[in-house]
């Protein structure tokens, strides 16, 4: 089942907890738009964040795997009269791109990506697709959230307009979850129409991040924790990573 089909008609109601605005305040601070104007938001989503980017004054691009997730992001795009180009694609396989000032992977988007060959390759393209001294930004759940928050489940949720049961059950891959979700949403009618989606996400140690990062060529790499300037401690739920080529 694809991940990000149907559940791109919820995303953003879904979304609401996420402080989007204290990761462009993250971005910000590091990689000014006066100085850093060229940014790719990779895993753009339905587009929330590369509008926020656009209106702090990035030239925004985005790309996501999901064409569903891109349809409504670029109506929301068009309806708040921006010019942010989209593609289709998958973060291992990116292209086309170079001498960016900035790249983004937001939201535990590279989560997603669950081969370590194929992490490898997307930070190996990011870095060819960087500048001399441009910079990447992204984040991942910690092992802490992997092993044991999410394992925690059943989670439901119920807005009155969006109902979901998530249960989740561990990968293949060590600190590795597979979530199953069955969303039940309100129609003309009264009544709900339900959908299943399956998601599966896999993180690695800080440590390891870094460790690629490194051994790919960026020469700064800074980690932090939960939307802070602290480091990560062991029930960090967050990893905020930033690399500079």
């Amino acid at each position: 089942m694809e991940s990000y089909a149907r559940f791109a008609e919820v995303y953003d109601e879904l979304m609401t907890d996420i402080p989007y605005d204290e990761y462009v305040e993250w971005v910000m601070l590091h990689a000014p738009s006066e100085n850093y104007p060229n940014l790719l938001d990779i895993g753009c989503g339905t587009g929330t964040m590369a509008l926020m980017l656009d209106e702090a004054g990035y030239n925004v691009s985005g790309i996501d795997l999901s064409e569903e997730m891109l349809a409504v992001a670029s109506s929301r795009i068009a309806s708040k009269g921006a010019k942010i180009p989209l593609f289709a694609g998958s973060m291992d396989e990116l292209e086309g791109f170079s001498e960016l000032d900035v790249a983004i992977i937001p939201i535990d988007s590279i989560n997603y990506v669950t081969e370590e060959k194929a992490i490898k390759e997307t930070l190996q393209r990011i870095y060819a697709s960087l500048r001399e001294g441009g910079q990447l930004f992204f984040d991942v759940h910690s092992l802490f959230k992997m092993d044991e928050i999410f394992l925690s489940s059943p989670f439901t949720y119920d807005d009155g307009g969006v109902t979901y049961i998530w249960h989740t059950e561990p990968g293949e891959y060590e600190h590795s979850v597979y979530h199953s979700m069955s969303f039940f949403v309100g129609t003309e009618n009264g009544l709900y129409e339900r959908f299943d989606e399956e998601h599966f996400q896999r993180t690695f140690a800080p440590q390891q991040y870094v460790a690629w990062l490194e051994e790919i060529g960026f020469k700064s790499v800074f980690v932090t924790a939960d939307w802070s300037h602290e480091s990560p401690q062991e029930e960090s739920e967050r990893i905020f990573i930033r690399a500079i080529k």
